[in-house]
């Protein structure tokens, strides 16, 4: 037993000593440093062809080293680290590309006014007029304007829920919005 303890031991130790005498793979940070040298003036330059403003130009292509040297041990071939930049800042183009489109599209989008304190508490009161005018009329016109004005019906549709004539939808509709005018005239005076 202490042979083969002695063995694997022995084999342990000559494994480590090729390890640490292998070369180091993947992109090293001088390596780095030396193709930011060479190459950020470019990698700007083609952000530039992507995008319409030098800061977002600079933000991407520093964005797209730190990515680079985030992951530099899965970039194998160190000759492959410029491509590697340049397919990152594409990436990082299209990103913001996307983003900023995004928020466009967000802010077309008007904002619905708001009415202030005084508008509401005044259109309050104009529904609070409308509502004591509509209980005024007669049931069959009262029936007609809700139905064609506020559930949004056609007269067929009006006609066909009230089982009358369209006819009768429309001389009912008639008379009770003059009776809402007069009832909503003398509520103002």
């Amino acid at each position: 037993m202490p042979v083969i303890a002695s063995w694997s031991a022995v084999r342990l130790s000559a494994d480590r000593e090729e390890r640490d005498r292998a070369p180091v793979v993947g992109t090293t940070v001088d390596h780095l440093t030396e193709t930011y040298r060479a190459h950020y003036r470019s990698l700007l330059g083609l952000a530039a062809l992507l995008l319409d403003d030098t800061a977002s130009c600079e933000d991407v292509v520093q964005e797209a080293f730190i990515r680079v040297h985030s992951a530099r041990n899965r970039v194998r071939d160190p000759d492959k680290t410029l491509a590697y930049l340049r397919q990152t800042v594409v990436n990082l183009s299209r990103s913001a590309l996307r983003r900023r489109i995004l928020g466009l599209r967000l802010l077309s989008k008007p904002m619905p006014d708001m009415a202030s304190a005084e508008e509401g508490a005044y259109e309050q009161l104009e529904r609070d007029q409308l509502v004591k005018a509509l209980r005024g009329l007669q049931r069959r016109q009262r029936e007609v304007l809700v139905l064609r004005y506020f559930a949004d019906m056609t007269e067929a549709q009006t006609a066909e829920t009230l089982g009358i004539s369209v006819g009768s939808v429309k001389a009912y509709g008639s008379r009770g919005i003059a009776a809402l005018r007069v009832a909503m005239e003398a509520q103002q005076a």
